[in-house]
This record gives C-alpha cells, structure tokens and sequence, in this order.
C-alpha cells in the first residue's frame, strides 16, 4: 500500500489516498480519527488515472521526471502567450495572510478562489482584483510581489499555527490597497504551543489546515506536511520510532 496523494480540506474532509494493486482508497483525516501507518521505503507515486492508480517504481519520490506536472503558469510573469485554456479564464488577484505575520499575493481563476485559499491553508485573504485572464493577473502580481512577495515556506506555516493574525499588521498592508472582499479562516486546531514539524502518520488526528496534517502522538502534537508522505508505502501499524514527547521542553 502507498501514499499516492491527499487531499486538503475544503468542500470535504481532508484525506490521504493510498494506492493498492490499481485502486485507490480514500483515507478521511477527521479530528478524533486515528491513524496507524508505519512509513517504509519511498519510491515515486506514479499517477492516478480515471481513479485507477498506475504505480512506478523509480525511486524519486514523490514524483519520477516522468510523472512530474511541471506548470507552465509557476514563474509566469504575465509575459507569455497565454498557452492554456485556463489562462483565458477570469482571474482573481488575492493577499493571503499566515499567522502572525507573513503574507503573500497569488492569482487563481476567480471561481476557484477561496478553494485556494483553503488549500493553501490561509488564516486571513483578501480579494484583491478581478481581471480578464491569467496573463492580465499575472502581470499584476509580479508588481504587488516585489515588496508583498509570492510564496510562504512550509515551516514557517507550521511555526505560525498556534498562533493568531497580527491585526494591525494585517491592517497596514490592506490600507495600501481597496480590496473587493476580505475573508477569515477557522481550521479548528485550538492550538496553544507550536507543533512539532515531523514526517509521520500516526497518532490522532487534531485536524488539517491546508495541506498540514496535525497529530497527537505519545504526549507530543506534531504537524506533518501531506506532501512529504506521498511516495512511501505504509503498513497499517503504529510507528515506533521514538518522537519527542513536547516543543514545550525546548522553549
């Protein structure tokens, strides 16, 4: 059995997929739920194909370069000549912002928008500009991009999860702009120390914000990031490698 993907928590709950022999089973990861994978040997996860998964054993994880999306719209700039039908789409230019303070600007089709959001895990955003097409949107993020910036690292995700939006912050960035609509995010976690970042899949479920997975594990809360679990093969058994019991002994 392996890890071939997940999906994060939007219109339905978070899961993991795990492929076995062709099918693919979808794995809920509802708060309260517990999880018992034993990780093994990683290889890369193939593809899943009209819901049949089609296994690879090339050992890139998670993905081989054959099975690599490589997209085109990654460094766009607004410069190209617009080569999927996606481009020519309504797009919506957007700030999201990760506890306490980080923020980033990004585009999506406009129907998608707070779907993106959702996955990408943001506590705060704000909808910035609706514009004809992906190239007019891209164009403008690279403008807002140059002070704002456009990515967020993973950890500092984790590192910011316990934690609350600085208001005035947030506030202050806004003031530079006249947003269409603001929106607040609630996952759920509760949390009152930072997670532990960590590549696992057992203990109890506390909850998902984007694609992090948090987990209750011998005395310890651990985020996991879904994407460093896709690529290895599971066994339904506890882990028992030793994991450290509490952040809060470090601080």
């Amino acid at each position: 059995m392996q890890v071939v993907g997940y999906r994060a928590r939007v219109d339905e709950s978070a899961a993991l997929l795990l492929g076995t022999d062709g099918t693919v089973r979808t794995e809920p990861l509802e708060p309260g739920q517990q999880v018992s994978y034993s990780l093994g040997e990683r290889h890369c996860a193939g593809t899943i194909d009209e819901g049949t998964h089609v296994a690879c054993e090339e050992p890139t994880a998670p993905y081989c370069d054959r099975h690599t999306d490589r997209w085109p719209c990654a460094r766009c700039r607004g410069d190209c000549a617009m080569p999927l039908e996606s481009c020519h789409e309504e797009h919506a230019v957007y700030l999201a912002a990760f506890a306490p303070a980080t923020f980033k600007v990004g585009v999506t089709r406009s129907w998608r928008l707070e779907r993106r959001l959702r996955e990408q895990g943001a506590d705060r955003a704000a909808h910035l500009r609706t514009v004809a097409n992906g190239r007019v949107a891209r164009q403008i993020e690279a403008e807002i991009a140059a002070t704002v910036g456009d990515s967020v690292r993973v950890q500092t995700k984790i590192e910011g999860l316990h934690r609350s939006v600085e208001e005035a912050a947030w506030r202050t960035l806004l003031d530079e702009f006249e947003p269409i609509e603001t929106f607040e995010f609630e996952y759920g976690l509760a949390l009152t120390d930072r997670p532990i970042a960590e590549t696992l899949l057992s203990g109890t479920v506390v909850g998902t914000q984007g694609r992090l997975l948090v987990v209750e594990n011998s005395g310890g809360t651990y985020a996991v990031d879904l994407r460093d679990t896709v690529g290895y093969e599971v066994s339904e058994d506890s882990a028992d490698r030793q994991l450290q019991a509490s952040l809060g002994a470090f601080s």
